[in-house]
């Protein structure tokens, strides 16, 4: 696993140029919307301040006319809007910011708005891939690597299987054409697997 959080780009999402052999066979990012619903629970958000301004309506209606009572839900709901607008706003950043790259030796994921990370998998180094697919076509592929290799979950949040924070799983979240995607890194394990090693020794003289 290898991170460089500081060298030049001579490849957009790749730290360096890919060693010759390898072909970049897809770059790809976050759809920002489906990435604050997903990873920063902007439903969940939206909804928790909507019941406030619910609850402190009906709290206040026992006491106070309905119609004196509707005003005093404004706070919540400008409250909520705001907190929407900042969750949208990160979740945007942090697209920008995001370069999923699959190669035919490895997946590289450049991530980090504010602090930046690239973390190159190989394909040698990934035991397994889920894939969690929604109606729309977008979804994340989470990747279990092997061996001690250890991750940090706030480090590469959001880019991570949620609930996996003991043995972070990093992941190509919320990408547009998932399946798509998921087929074309099985394909290209498939095919790296299927391929001879060829092993260079020296030649042995027959002695007469």
């Amino acid at each position: 696993m290898d991170h460089d959080d500081f060298a030049v780009e001579p490849i957009e999402g790749l730290p360096e140029k890919p060693p010759s052999g390898e072909v970049i066979l897809w770059q790809g990012k976050p759809d920002a919307w489906t990435l604050a619903k997903e990873s920063m629970s902007l439903y969940w958000i939206l909804g928790y301040f909507a019941a406030l301004a619910v609850w402190r309506v009906g709290v206040s209606s026992a006491e106070i006319p309905l119609v004196q009572a509707l005003p005093l839900a404004l706070p919540f709901l400008i409250l909520g809007a705001i907190t929407g607008g900042l969750i949208m706003l990160i979740a945007w950043v942090q697209a920008k910011a995001t370069v999923y790259t699959i190669t035919s030796a490895r997946v590289a994921m450049r991530v980090g708005a504010a602090l930046t990370v690239t973390l190159n998998l190989p394909f040698s180094r990934i035991e397994a891939a889920d894939l969690d697919l929604n109606k729309s076509g977008t979804g994340t592929i989470a990747f279990k690597t092997a061996g001690e290799t250890r991750l940090s979950y706030l480090v590469l949040w959001p880019h991570v299987r949620p609930w996996h924070a003991r043995h972070t799983q990093p992941a190509l979240r919320c990408i547009p054409d998932a399946e798509k995607v998921a087929r074309l890194i099985a394909e290209t394990v498939e095919t790296r697997v299927d391929q001879p090693e060829v092993t260079r020794r020296p030649a042995t003289v027959a002695a007469e």
